[in-house]
């Protein structure tokens, strides 16, 4: 499936759908982090919101674990090409909302970090977390400080070092996601707080954005280099 059709782009009534969707556990290789970088500049420039959407059986299972164990070059170069557009998501001046429709692990809990409200399905199919120290991966300074601002405090350290992954609920309970609904409700429910948000006057929930967020992502953008430098091929 190619990134064209595996990133798919809608407006409606003001709102950028962005849906993620291979068919497997949309997994985040180049195409797919290139797709979406461009389906957000497309919103900055005709939409009142974003909301990213997964399929059916996952919202992100995580970056591409071919070309993350391909060699040491190109797991970095995808970790960083992903921190980048990760940034930018979280400072973008559009609501954004995730319509998180299954597993989002490491990457895909990230894109959740990433965006300002999440909608996740009750019960327990769904996990979410960051689980790279699981597989031998340190984590990265950039998402630790995504878990930092966005985690409970008291699940920092289990969620960061411990690589502890969540249901839904548990989920909603330490920080990754913010609302849990009924599966089938999912979409329409996030869609409903994406047109809310969109209805803010959307200068002064930018500039409040930016005081909230500005300083992390400078900062973490200033040492990206460093911080990939840091990082090894995870072993899975």
């Amino acid at each position: 499936m190619s990134e064209e059709s595996t990133v798919r782009y809608d407006l409606r009534g003001g709102v950028a759908v962005v849906t993620v969707d291979d068919g497997k556990a949309n997994a985040m290789g180049h195409p797919v982090i290139d797709a979406l970088d461009a389906a957000l500049t497309r919103a900055e420039g005709e939409a009142t919101a974003l909301a990213i959407v997964g399929g059916p059986k996952a919202f992100s299972a995580g970056y591409d674990l071919a070309v993350m164990t391909e060699s040491t070059e190109s797991m970095r170069g995808l970790v960083s090409a992903g921190a980048r557009f990760l940034m930018r998501l979280y400072g973008t001046a559009l609501p954004t909302v995730a319509a998180c429709t299954g597993h989002a692990l490491a990457g895909g809990a990230l894109t959740l970090l990433a965006l300002d409200h999440r909608i996740g399905p009750e019960g327990g199919r769904a996990k979410i977390g960051l689980n790279e120290v699981a597989i031998g991966m340190a984590l990265p300074k950039f998402a630790v400080e995504f878990a930092r601002d966005r985690l409970v405090r008291e699940a920092f350290g289990p969620s960061t070092m411990g690589a502890q992954v969540y249901d839904p609920a548990g989920a909603a309970r330490v920080g990754y996601l913010d609302q849990v609904v009924a599966e089938d409700a999912v979409l329409d429910t996030a869609m409903a707080e994406a047109r809310r948000l969109g209805e803010i006057r959307t200068g002064a929930y930018a500039a409040t954005k930016l005081n909230l967020r500005a300083a992390m992502i400078e900062s973490q953008l200033a040492v990206l280099v460093e911080d990939m430098d840091s990082i090894e091929v995870p072993k899975v």
